[in-house]
Parts: C-alpha cells; sequence; structure tokens
C-alpha cells in the first residue's frame, strides 16, 4: 500500500495523526510522549510513527515545509491510508500587539497569497476552513490544562521572509490575521477535498515587527504546551 512518499503497510497509521512540520519533532513527540512507537516511514527523511497515547493509537509524522509538501502528504494520509484527522502543530510569526511570542493561536480558517488554491478554483477566492468539532474540542481541552489559546483567522504564507509591516503584507493585519505560518491553507483545503477533519494550532515563536524570537526556555515550555494540547486533542479521533 505505499505512496511514492510514505512506506508505512496497510492498518499501521492510526485514524488521527499529529503533523508537525519538523520531521525531528516527529520523532522527540514520538519517543517521549507516545509508548510502543514503531516509525512506519523514514522516505525523503520525513520520519513517521506510531504508538499509544492514553490506551489508544496515535500517529505522528512531519510534513515538510510549505503548502506543496504539506498537500502532498495530507493528501496519501486521507486517500490512500484512511486518515480521518489531521491535527498539524507549528510555529508561526506575528505582528499583533495583542498577541505575545508563546501564546497559543487556532488556526479557525486559513487565508493565503499561494496560487494553489486559485489554480483549483479557477481563479475564485476560496476559503478554507477548520472542522469545527476538532476547533471546539481543542479550545475546550486548551480551557481544561489551563493554556490561553488565541482562536482567529491565520495567513499561510509562500514567502518566510516578506511580509514585513510596512512592505507589502501589511495589509493581512490590518484585517485582523493573527498569525503567519507555511502549510495550514493547504492543509485545510485536502481535508475539505475529502471531507476529512483537521485542524491547525501554532505557538508564536518570532515578532515580525522587532525581530525577536523565544528563548530557547519559552521554547522548550510552550511546544510542550502545544504537543498536549494536540495530542489530547487528536486523542478524540482515534480508534483504541
Amino acid at each position: 500500500m505505499a505512496t511514492p512518499h510514505i512506506k508505512a503497510a496497510a492498518g499501521e497509521i492510526a485514524k488521527g495523526v499529529l503533523l508537525p512540520g519538523d520531521p525531528k519533532r516527529a520523532k522527540y513527540i514520538a519517543e517521549n510522549f507516545l509508548t510502543d512507537s514503531v516509525m512506519f516511514n523514514d522516505v525523503r527523511g520525513i520520519l513517521g510513527f506510531t504508538g499509544i497515547y492514553n490506551e489508544r493509537r496515535i500517529s505522528v509524522m512531519g510534513s515538510g515545509m510549505g503548502i506543496p509538501s504539506v498537500s502532498i502528504y495530507a493528501n496519501e494520509l486521507y486517500q490512500e491510508y484512511a486518515v480521518e484527522s489531521i491535527l498539524r502543530i507549528g510555529t508561526c510569526g506575528t505582528a499583533r500587539e495583542d498577541v505575545a511570542i508563546g501564546d497559543l493561536l487556532m488556526a479557525q480558517g486559513c487565508s493565503t497569497d499561494s496560487d494553489i488554491n486559485r489554480r483549483i478554483f479557477s481563479g475564485g477566492t476560496f476559503c478554507p476552513i477548520a472542522d469545527f468539532d476538532m476547533l471546539k474540542t481543542a479550545y475546550e481541552r486548551a480551557s481544561a490544562l489551563g493554556i490561553n489559546a488565541k482562536v482567529g483567522n491565520m495567513l499561510s504564507s509562500d514567502m518566510f521572509y516578506s511580509l514585513v509591516p510596512g512592505n507589502d503584507g501589511e495589509v493581512w493585519w490590518k484585517f485582523g490575521i493573527i498569525g503567519v505560518e507555511m502549510e495550514g491553507a493547504g492543509l485545510y483545503t485536502t481535508a475539505l477535498k475529502h471531507k476529512k477533519r483537521a485542524l491547525m494550532i501554532c505557538t508564536v515563536s518570532d515578532s515580525i515587527t522587532d525581530r525577536q524570537g523565544m528563548t530557547p526556555e519559552q521554547r522548550e515550555k510552550s511546544l510542550k504546551d502545544m504537543i498536549t494540547l494536540g495530542l489530547d486533542t487528536i486523542w478524540y479521533y482515534c480508534e483504541k
């Protein structure tokens, strides 16, 4: 049942997948948060593992960077491996004064400057959104864990260095974008295409306005909060 990018056999991937961009973060999660984890993929350095979290099978796999990469992996997971739910966890930047480094952001929707959706929809503007049930579950879990999470519209950009206030990216912040990253719109569009669930949760790691980033201590604690929230959320969509 292997695909061009995933070598897993049928049944080796759980119904719910946690999807960090960094394959090494997938390995870290498998080694530190899952029990009895088994690697199902290492094609092109994209590591994937399935293990047990609170008595349920959960998979975690890297997605690489950018909309094309995450779209490939999400498509193969949904279509070829019968995955029902994907939860992306990643880092993002912000130019908002009311969003601080270390904050957790949940993407209710994903705007984008990419041409990919315009090509799919013959020049039309498609607005990819999260699965509401997963978003509600994640927000409730965050409250239960004492994690302050902000919900809003995020931007998935094709360009890592361009969205600086005063440059061509300033309009996004004026219209309420809370954070910018590079994958969410691709994941949400792919999920909606296959009638499956998707959600993205990001930790703010960088301020675009003052070029400040997280300290190592902030990164460690904040990413652990995000990983725990991601696992606690995807748990509801996994089999025992």
